[in-house]
Formats: structure tokens, sequence, C-alpha cells
């Protein structure tokens, strides 16, 4: 799943999240850390805000949340995003770890 850690940040509201998204890929996936950050591709184009609503869903799956509880904090037209996760730092790391466990 990539060798780095993600940076999980508390905001008083939930847990931050740096992404790095590929939209228009040939699939939709969770690619692994890399820099703090969790990179993702997804198949939508990133038009009329396609991409950015699948790669909500993919983050909400990929920590067992609703698509509807992942916000979209920063970067709307950009490849670096930040969203915002409805778990506290601690249990987010959780649920990535477990994860990873699962794959590996």
């Amino acid at each position: 799943m990539g060798g780095d850690a993600l940076d999980f940040t508390g905001d008083g509201e939930g847990t931050r999240l740096r992404l790095r998204v590929s939209a228009g890929a040939s699939r939709s996936r969770v690619l692994g850390s890399h820099g703090g950050a969790l990179k993702l591709s997804v198949k939508a184009p990133p038009e009329r805000g396609k991409a950015n609503r699948e790669l909500l869903a993919l983050v909400a799956e990929a920590f067992g949340v609703a698509p509807s509880d992942v916000t979209l904090v920063s970067g709307e037209t950009a490849p670096d995003k930040v969203v915002r996760l409805p778990l506290a730092p601690a249990e987010a790391s959780r649920r990535w770890a477990a994860r990873g466990a699962a794959i590996g």
C-alpha cells in the first residue's frame, strides 16, 4: 500500500487528510500513501465535479463512512486536495491500518 504513513490531522470537526488524485484513469482505486498524502485514481473525468464526487465515495469506502460524511475542504480543481473525515485522528489511523492489514 505504499511505504509512507498518512498524515491524519485533527481540526476540531474531524480529521483532515491530504489527497493526490489522478482523474480520468482506467479504473478507480486507492493507490496507497506517499509523502503523507493518500494517492487515488478515479475513472471519472475532471469536469463538473464528477471526479470529486467519485473520489469522496472512494475515500468514504476506504474508511468505512458514508460518502455524504466526507467533505472536500480544499483543492476542488487541483490534483492536490484536502478532505475531512468524520473521525478522530486515532480512529482514522486505526481504520487505515486495518484496511492495509486486510489487503496485505
